[in-house]
């Protein structure tokens, strides 16, 4: 492949599984809200697995392209899936699973890539010198990383990420409550912590100490499940 084409076919290999697991993990969080009693989402028509209906032309298309180009680390988001969580029957502990329904679902979606993985080197013998072989094999190798990774990204438990909600559930609420009100801060620090900081201080890979580790450790977990079924 020439360079432009190159460039392309990274580009495409990574903005197609990442607003994919975007999107399933948005659409997560709207079903199980909808289980527990809270319908906006459902009101709303986001619990469609339309890629249109969810993806921020910023968070899950600008973002990553420039952190892809510039070889910081990817990450990026859809627009969030409104969750009352006055509606939901147990406001509480429906909130703490309604936040952990998406991070659950990227981590189903990386064992379903793994698992396409092992059988499709299975099936071509780890022979992948066709361009379009190539494009598959990347697509479910970025797949498994993604996924993994928004996992793991979104359980910092630093608002407004999910972590944070399923953390905030957890605490007594004297201190869950406050604990909470912190999102309304949320947006700078992230924007400095993920984006600023690596992109002048690259050594200070805050992304890769934070979530390198946990994300290692899971993948490792999940090449084993399907290593040890499908191997």
């Amino acid at each position: 492949m020439d360079e432009i084409s190159g460039w392309l076919f990274n580009i495409a290999t990574l903005i197609i599984p990442l607003a994919v697991a975007i999107v399933f993990h948005e659409v997560a969080h709207g079903r199980v809200a909808k289980i527990f009693g809270d319908n906006t989402a459902a009101d709303l028509g986001r619990l469609s697995f339309n890629p249109v209906r969810h993806i921020d032309p910023v968070g899950t298309v600008a973002l990553p392209m420039l952190l892809a180009l510039s070889g910081a680390p990817i990450f990026g988001w859809a627009k969030p899936v409104p969750v009352m969580q006055n509606r939901l029957r147990n406001p509480r502990w429906h909130m703490v699973a309604v936040a952990a329904a998406g991070p659950a679902m990227n981590i189903a979606l990386a064992f379903i890539a793994a698992i396409f993985l092992t059988l499709f080197f299975q099936f071509t013998g780890g022979a992948t010198g066709d361009v379009v072989m190539q494009f598959i094999q990347a697509n479910l190798s970025n797949f498994l990383l993604i996924n993994v990774f928004l996992a793991v990204f979104n359980m910092i438990p630093i608002p407004p990420f999910d972590g944070s909600k399923v953390l905030g559930g957890i605490l007594p609420p004297a201190i869950g409550l406050p604990f909470q009100q912190l999102e309304r801060y949320a947006f700078p620090v992230i924007l400095i912590l993920f984006v600023a900081i690596p992109w002048m201080y690259p050594q200070a890979n805050v992304v890769g100490k934070i979530v390198g580790p946990p994300v290692g450790w899971m993948l490792s977990v999940i090449q084993m499940v399907v290593g040890s079924v499908f191997g």
